[in-house]
């Protein structure tokens, strides 16, 4: 099975690696050699592969692309993980991989913590 990978960046330098289709062994390979030498030329970016696209992967593939996070955690890059399907996320458990540790950095920076102070303890929010 065939899988594509878009990239892009955003106005901040981070980047967002869109994947689509499905990753085996084949394209496991190319890909992390892909996510290292992006890494290495934008060490201050953050990488964000995005899986929503991504319909197969194989269980070569998926050993591959978790030994590359991995690396790419011990590297210190800032990689993470957006759009993982709960099966995703049950086969990374086989692998001993917490990949939520890579996707709760989404959450750290929560802008609505304060909202009830900001507008719940209002009277009136609007006029009738």
């Amino acid at each position: 099975m065939a899988m594509k990978a878009q990239i892009r960046t955003d106005s901040q330098g981070n980047i967002t690696v869109h994947m689509n289709g499905g990753l085996d062994y084949e394209n496991s390979l190319p890909l992390r050699l892909e996510l290292l030498d992006l890494s290495q030329q934008n060490p201050a970016s953050t990488i964000t592969i995005d899986m929503h696209s991504l319909d197969f992967v194989g269980s070569s593939g998926i050993g591959i692309f978790v030994e590359t996070l991995q690396i790419l955690n011990k590297n210190k890059s800032q990689i993470k993980l957006s759009n993982v399907k709960t099966e995703f996320m049950k086969v990374f458990k086989l692998y001993n991989f917490d990949a939520f540790k890579l996707i709760e950095a989404d959450f750290d920076s929560d802008e609505t913590e304060n909202l009830n102070q900001k507008y719940g303890n209002r009277k009136n929010t609007f006029q009738n």
